[in-house]
Parts: C-alpha cells; structure tokens; sequence
C-alpha cells in the first residue's frame, strides 16, 4: 500500500468516523441500561444525569476497522507478523475487556492496576520502549510507568463532556504529523491505524460534546489511554533518537502535546497530596471543575480545554519540525507555554473552590 496515496487515508478516516457514528447510535437506541452510569455515584461523578458509558465501544472498533482494512487493501503485508503492532493489538484488547468489565462490575483498582502493568510489560515484552536513559533496565520500567500514567491520567480526566476525547485527538494529531515527517515507508500500518482511530473519536464526539447523550466509560479511555501512551512512545518520546537528537528533546515535545492531562493531573496530584487524600480517588477537584466554579458553564470549559488541545498540538508540531531541520535552539521557549497553562489552571483551583 502506497502511504502516499492520501485517498487511502480517506477511507481509513470515513470508515471508522461512519462505524463510529452508526454504532454509537444503535447503543443509544438499544441500551437502555447497559452502561449506564452516575446512578449512585453523584459525589463522585460530574454529571447527575445517568448515561450509557459505552463510547469506547465504538473507539475500540475504529481500531480493528483499521487493521482488517489494512489487511483487505494490502493481503500480503503480513500486517500480524510485525511484533510491535502484535503488542500494541493485544494489550489494546486487554485494556478495552478490562474497561468494560469496570464498566459493568466495577472492579478493584488493584485489579486495574494489574492489568495496566501486564499492558506496559507486553509493550516492553514486543520491542515497544521509551529510547530516555538508554539503560535497558530503565527504560523498560519507564515504558512501563508511561502506559499506568497514561491510563489513570486520561481516565481522571474523563470528567466532563468532551474533555478526554478533544485531548486525545490533538494528541493523536501531534503523532500523526510527528508519523507524517519522520517517514514510515516500512511499516505504513501505523498511520492508517492513528487516522482510522482519529476517525472514531470525531464519531464519538458527535455524541459526547456537551450537552452528551453518552459517556466513553472506563472502556474507552482505558484503551484510549493505552492507545495514546504507545504512540507517543513511537513517535514522540523516541523522537529524539530517530532524528539523532537529545533525549530531552523528547521529554519537551511529550509535554507539551499532552498539555491539557499533564497540567490536571499535576493539579490534581498536588492538592489531593496537600490536604491528606489519595490522588486515584475520584473527586470533584480537577482543573475542569474548579473553571465551572469559577463561573464558565460546562459548554465553556470545553471550548478552554479545546484551544489548550489545539494549541498543544500546534506547538508540538511546530517543535517536531524544528526536531527534523535539526534546529532545537528556540524549543525550551515551548516549556513556558506548558507552564503558563499549568499556572493558570492551578492558580484557579486555588481562587475558586467548590460551593457548599
């Protein structure tokens, strides 16, 4: 399959935006109470309306979609003898079915924990690894932290309509393009695989943009986060070596595409540390709900979260270019505008609690 050939993208892209329109639309239709969340659970959760927690069923299938469409366009590529996308289908489906089992029976953390580990370990186990200390050892245990940080952080920001989805598809944006420039004539899979997954996250934002009519659930961004957590491993974290950069280079250019989670989850981790409580329980407390506290309506607070993502995005982008002209002099210039967004949105949780 020619990776040129943009109208193969097309079909990638439509293919899995329509399977994620039509599939979300029929669990709406036929799941009255399948997923259904909030019931009992309103001092934790945002929204005191009881919805289907079922986006990620439409998430996950935009990622198989990708794989045997890839298979049907080009029959020869042995698309399942590459080991890095065998590790990358198996502990997707391993967070998807560990997702929807939370979903359906809440299960332990421990247990979540558990698999998150086993995710990271099969990333490590296929030759999928953070290129940062270049010490074997460490670089495996990062990789491994990497996939957990990813998973918890895009599931505790699942907290409000659109926020996660919008994050995670500036953030596939930025591996994409990162993808696009580096070259991948090899192994062209990878890109049909973000734009088709890409393609399902517009579909499902159709239904999940305020006011929603369906939430992604623990299935979603579990797999999403996986999702993310090993793309940006290909191609962002490794970015410095592939372009024979420093590795701090990397560490930039991660931070800054990942903005909008990175700055919640810091906040989130300090203020639950300062007053006593465990940062992996759930709250009322992150960046999102202090900006409804104070006084933007939930519509408002994704369009905030919407420019951060957008403008991660184009920064990152921009640095990625920078990356490959070999011109990384102005890229500490980028750190400012992760911190200037993690002061603000820190500095109003502090400004702005919530109401008795």
């Amino acid at each position: 399959m020619n990776i040129t050939d943009y109208s193969n993208y097309f079909i990638f892209f439509t293919g899995s935006l329509i399977i994620s329109l039509v599939v979300n639309l029929l669990l709406l239709k036929f799941s009255q109470n399948l997923g259904i969340r909030n019931k009992n659970d309103v001092t934790v959760r945002w929204s005191s309306t009881s919805k289907p927690s079922l986006g990620g069923v439409s998430l996950f299938l935009g990622f198989l979609f990708s794989s045997f469409m890839y298979l049907i366009l080009d029959p020869k590529s042995e698309l399942f003898s590459n080991i890095s996308y065998l590790g990358l289908f198996i502990s997707a489906s391993l967070a998807f079915m560990m997702g929807l089992a939370d979903d359906a029976y809440d299960t332990k953390p421990y247990f979540k924990l558990i698999i998150q580990i086993l995710c990271g370990l099969i990333f490590v186990w296929t030759d999928t690894k953070i290129e940062l200390f270049h010490i074997t050892l460490l670089d495996q245990g990062f990789t491994v932290l990497w996939v957990i940080i990813l998973m918890n952080s895009l599931n505790m920001l699942d907290n409000m309509d659109g926020i996660t989805a919008t994050t995670t598809f500036f953030a596939l944006m930025a591996c994409l393009l990162s993808c696009y420039f580096i070259g991948n004539s090899n192994e062209p899979y990878w890109i049909f695989t973000i734009v088709s997954v890409i393609g399902a996250i517009v579909g499902f934002l159709r239904y999940n943009i305020n006011p929603s009519k369906m939430f992604m659930g623990d299935a979603g961004s579990q797999f999403i986060g996986l999702f993310v957590a090993f793309f940006t491993v290909k191609y962002l974290w490794n970015l410095g070596s592939l372009t024979e950069n420093h590795s701090w280079v990397s560490i930039i250019i991660t931070l800054v595409a990942l903005t909008p989670a990175a700055a919640d989850t810091l906040t989130v981790m300090i203020n639950r540390l300062k007053e006593g409580k465990s940062p992996m329980v759930g709250g009322k407390d992150h960046t999102t709900h202090h900006l409804v506290y104070a006084g933007y309506n939930d519509r408002e607070v994704w369009y905030i979260f919407t420019l951060i993502g957008f403008l991660s995005f184009s920064f990152s982008t921009l640095i990625i270019y920078l990356v490959k002209k070999n011109t990384i002099l102005p890229i500490f210039a980028f750190l400012l505008f992760f911190m200037i967004v993690f002061y603000l949105l820190y500095r109003n949780t502090i400004l702005y609690k919530k109401k008795n």
